[in-house]
């Protein structure tokens, strides 16, 4: 059996009674999207940290970037509590060595962006807040995966998140020896394409780590390598890029392809660009002419030869 993606999320997500109502926010997409892939690690922040449920509704109240959270109606202030669980909670998933992490979308706890802030002042509330948990979780742990259940619906920034999460796995079995410099550029070499397909900027950076590789400098310049991986894969892909990258593999397979051979893949790329078709309609091709060929470089790349699980995922829908 392959092994299963480590991902935390919010406990309600998966029907879990632990909303201040006394109920859960199941999200039956998200949970037969991604549960036969992954094992997940729930997390309820506030019942966690000594909220009962049911219990008062609780909301982010300040100015800045750290609000207090108070109670609705009580207006009792459970900030500190929060905050010091979180500090225990997120030394404890450390060992779990998340992929990723999803989280509840507007809770004052999870959410990643645009909570709602009431003002003391009684002033329009501002949409500029992030949840205490989520927040803490960011700053502990910044290179992780981390998404909410509501963009997941969306293809786009589903498929981001997915890739991701297989990428941080990858790099997780890759340290779980010691690394050697043959380890990190075979991981670099089998990972080119995807980070030209998100930043060709990031792409030529990595590049350029990885040729000064020096063997008494590795633990830093691994530690360095993956601040930049993430940094890089950060940048959503466009059609545009992807259609660069293609463009980039057709050069691999100039003295093989026909002429015909030839133009069927750039009517594929430019239906491709032109929204006509799925990313998966082009890529298949060049896995055929990648197998066909034997091209042992564009078959060791992930962005070519995706995991099936990882293809299972992005195609779910």
């Amino acid at each position: 059996m392959p092994e299963k993606i480590k991902l935390g999320i919010s406990a309600c997500l998966l029907g879990h009674d632990v909303r201040y109502s006394g109920g859960h926010a199941r999200d039956l997409f998200v949970i037969e999207t991604f549960a036969p892939y992954v094992e997940f690690v729930p997390v309820c922040p506030e019942v966690e940290s000594g909220m009962p449920v049911p219990r008062e509704a609780i909301h982010l109240v300040g100015a800045g970037e750290e609000p207090r959270l108070l109670g609705v109606e009580s207006k009792l202030d459970f900030t500190r509590s929060l905050q010091e669980w979180a500090a225990k909670r997120l030394e404890k998933l450390e060992s779990e060595n998340l992929c990723g992490f999803i989280f509840k979308k507007n809770s004052p706890s999870c959410g990643l962006r645009r909570l709602s802030v009431s003002r003391e002042d009684q002033g329009p509330p501002q949409k500029n807040g992030v949840g205490i948990f989520a927040r803490a979780f960011g700053e502990r742990f910044p290179l992780i995966p981390a998404e909410e259940d509501g963009h997941l619906h969306d293809a786009s920034s589903r498929e981001h998140f997915i890739e991701r999460i297989f990428i941080m796995q990858r790099w997780r079995q890759l340290l779980r020896e010691p690394l050697s410099r043959g380890r990190l550029i075979d991981f670099h070499t089998r990972h080119k394409l995807i980070f030209l397909a998100h930043s060709p900027k990031g792409y030529r950076s990595l590049g350029k780590l990885v040729a000064g590789l020096d063997r008494s400098e590795l633990d830093t310049a691994g530690r360095k390598y993956h601040e930049e991986m993430c940094a890089t894969l950060q940048r959503k892909t466009s059609p545009s890029k992807h259609v660069n990258v293609m463009q980039h593999m057709l050069g691999y397979f100039k003295r093989q392809l026909t002429r015909d051979e030839k133009q069927e893949m750039l009517d594929l790329i430019e239906n491709f660009r032109a929204g006509r078709l799925p990313l998966i309609a082009p890529m298949t091709m060049f896995q055929h002419y990648t197998r066909k060929y034997n091209y042992t470089y564009l078959a060791g790349q992930h962005y070519v030869e995706p995991h099936p699980l990882e293809l299972k995922l992005r195609y779910h829908c």
